[in-house]
């Protein structure tokens, strides 16, 4: 059966060593995507996320890291299935930096469907709110999704 995987990216108008710093750093990462971490990210470390609007921590499992190029990790992407996110910087002449993101995998059936929406979606939101922030030092996450609390 045919695995799922979301890919996405967006171009952002700083260079790659301050979009990795924003990336692995949850005092900036808190002023777009999680309310708090645990510490920074480093390679073979696991971290903690809280979200804004959910009451739950997110355990991050640190893979391999390239300063300023490539971060990866895994987490419980789906209940129950640990996925891995791969995420890409790649310094372009102007002083931006195009960031690709990819989270594999989910089997090709509906709860794999779902997933793939959920977490596109999701994705593709924390490049907006990491463009946001850094392009224009804004929280477009912030209220976004206060309906979502239970």
């Amino acid at each position: 059966m045919q695995q799922l995987e979301i890919k996405t990216a967006l171009q952002i108008g700083r260079p790659s060593s301050i979009v990795f710093e924003a990336i692995i750093n949850p005092e900036k990462m808190k002023n777009y995507f999680i309310s708090s971490g645990s510490g920074k990210m480093e390679e073979g470390k696991t971290v903690t996320w809280r979200f804004p609007e959910f009451e739950f921590d997110a355990p991050v499992n640190v893979g391999k890291m390239e300063k300023d190029r490539y971060i990866s990790f895994s987490w419980e992407g789906s209940e129950g299935k640990e996925l891995i996110v791969e995420i890409f910087l790649e310094p372009q002449e102007n002083n931006s930096t195009i960031v690709r993101i990819e989270e594999k995998g989910m089997e090709n059936n509906q709860e794999g469907i779902e997933w793939l929406i959920r977490n596109t979606e999701g994705w593709a939101n924390f490049l907006a709110c990491l463009k946001g922030y850094l392009e224009y030092g804004i929280n477009l996450r912030e209220g976004a999704f206060d309906f979502m609390r239970e």
